[in-house]
């Protein structure tokens, strides 16, 4: 007979069967903030479905069970022919064809879609973000494939198709498509200006023979991959290309596409990242020769924004299971979130995260308004993506760590599901360029292109006279941007300057006031700690505080 020896008490209970979406109020209101309104009401019932769908138990398993039965390689089949498949859990499956279905390959095609697809990027990263890689990819793949516009009227159909296919056959047979890309090889990594893969043009124009590796190719089984190799013309061009890679050519055989191993990451562990090997492999040239990072460029751009937007999901997950859990845990007398020094915490953490999605959720509407032609929008793109880049991704990890303390020991249990969102964390920062990388190419625009500075000058402008804080730290970046004396040791300084400024304008405009005053104090007023729960005390700490606290 089983013994029983006490009852649970105290615990809180699972952050399940909720709305992400609607119980997110920083993120419902950038929806409405930057979403035309005859296209609004539709948006906001998608994606509360959506919200549904991801907050629901049956969903959070589909995301457990992905990140624990990571993909495995098959190189041979049982008769020893070279396959190279990966094999993944039904619920990567079910996860990404959700995905799939719900947009996130589809904002070139829909009225408001960059913002409408932002928005459920942000959901759907919250529930395992592993399948964010290919829909990112699928998505980003747009820009770079428009260059050549017979490609794009090929392709472009089946990449922002709502429906997901999985199979393996020849892409003009499938209902949709997705895509992978391959930039970094051994000895370059992110100069991929050293990139050795070798193309040799075929007898069909257009067409080449890749020889050569890449030491990272994301989403191996994808139909299609854009890929950097370096073109050997016979008419005087060459240099370092785009290509366009498919997995199974027209007439169903497939590719050489060798899949020489998957690599053992620290977390992303339910999505597939390969080594491969070209050895002729066919391709079609994407844009003119020489001219692959140019080519490749808006796809990198795209990808990079999905970067800060991943970032500003896991920081949000992690944040949302905090509040909740110290909405529930009594310790020394009464409710944690009641504590004044835990509340402390959790608003500081609900500032970093609310300005995150605010600057993210920002930039997706400047995609949209760049579509549709304001030059304006495309130029502040130009700047405020790497520096959205590298510091929202550089927040995310001691966001979550902080976060997971919250839970106390609970937090450093892999059941609360916090140890996946510290896995993670770091990932957003090293993909589609690294810190460094990101703070050099500010540096390349504000001496390249003065249009796009003066595009960040007059959104950050727009916030101007509304707190002094704000109007302290615009005075000292313009302080800084003046003087060029030794820019590159000083580009991390002058980026987290850029990024805090913009962030704080944009609370300003837009979150409540209490939000606002409290980033403001801190971030630009110098009233903060180096670590979290260092915020000023008179602050309006539980009004921050209950604005993250997710509805379930």
């Amino acid at each position: 007979m089983a013994s029983s020896t006490h009852e649970v008490t105290n615990q809180a209970p699972p952050l399940v069967d909720y709305d992400v979406f609607v119980g997110d109020k920083v993120l419902t209101e950038a929806v409405e903030r930057h979403l035309a309104p005859e296209v609004l009401d539709e948006a906001r019932d998608e994606l509360s479905g959506f919200g549904r769908t991801a907050g629901s138990a049956q969903v959070q398993e589909w995301g457990r069970l992905a990140n624990e039965n990571p993909p495995k390689l098959r190189t041979y089949d049982r008769y020893g022919n070279r396959v190279d498949e990966v094999e993944f859990h039904p619920s990567w499956h079910r996860l990404l064809g959700k995905g799939v279905s719900a947009g996130l390959t589809a904002a070139w095609t829909r009225p408001g879609g960059h913002v409408r697809r932002a928005a459920a990027f942000v959901v759907w990263t919250q529930v395992e973000a592993g399948n964010g890689c290919p829909l990112s990819m699928t998505h980003a793949a747009v820009p770079a494939l428009r260059t050549d516009p017979a490609l794009a009227a090929e392709w472009e159909p089946r990449l922002t198709s709502m429906l997901y296919d999985w199979d393996m056959r020849p892409a003009d047979q499938k209902a949709g498509a997705l895509f992978g890309m391959g930039m970094t090889e051994k000895q370059g990594g992110s100069d991929v200006r050293a990139n050795t893969t070798a193309a040799r043009p075929l007898a069909e124009d257009g067409t080449y023979e890749l020889t050569g590796h890449k030491w990272f190719c994301s989403a191996p089984m994808s139909d299609g991959f854009l890929v950097l190799a370096q073109a050997a013309s016979s008419k005087g061009g060459g240099g370092l290309t785009c290509f366009l890679v498919p997995r199974v050519l027209a007439d169903g055989t497939r590719n050489v596409f060798r899949i020489q191993r998957l690599k053992e990451k620290l977390g992303n562990r339910s999505n597939a990242s390969a080594e491969v090997e070209f050895d002729g492999t066919w391709a079609r040239r994407v844009g003119d020769e020489g001219r692959g990072v140019r080519t490749i460029i808006g796809m990198v751009a795209a990808t990079r924004l999905d970067c800060a937007l991943g970032a500003a999901a896991l920081m949000r997950q992690a944040v949302a299971q905090a509040v909740h859990h110290c909405t529930y845990r009594e310790a020394f007398g009464g409710r944690l979130i009641d504590k004044p020094l835990m509340r402390n915490v959790l608003a500081d953490l609900a500032l970093e995260s609310e300005a995150a999605t605010a600057l993210a959720m920002r930039l997706a509407a400047a995609y949209d308004a760049a579509e549709t032609g304001d030059e304006n929008e495309r130029s502040f793109l130009r700047l405020a993506v790497p520096v959205a880049k590298y510091w929202v991704t550089k927040r995310c990890t001691p966001t979550v760590v902080e976060a997971s303390e919250c839970l106390g020991g609970n937090g450093y249990v892999e059941d609360s599901g916090m140890p996946r969102l510290l896995r993670e964390s770091p990932l957003n920062s090293i993909w589609e360029g690294a810190g460094n990388v990101q703070a050099l190419d500010v540096l390349r625009a504000l001496q390249r292109e003065p249009q796009a500075l003066d595009a960040y000058l007059r959104e950050v402008g727009r916030a101007r006279g509304a707190d002094h804080r704000l109007d302290g730290a615009i005075k000292d970046l313009l302080t800084e941007l003046a003087d060029l004396a030794g820019i590159e040791a000083r580009a991390r300084r002058l980026v987290e300057r850029l990024a805090l400024v913009l962030q704080g304008a944009l609370l300003v405009r837009y979150a409540p006031p209490v939000v606002a005053d409290a980033f403001c104090a801190s971030r630009l007023g110098g009233d903060w700690g180096t670590a979290f729960g260092t915020l000023p005390h008179t602050l309006d700490l539980a009004s921050v505080v209950e604005r993250a606290r997710p509805v379930s």
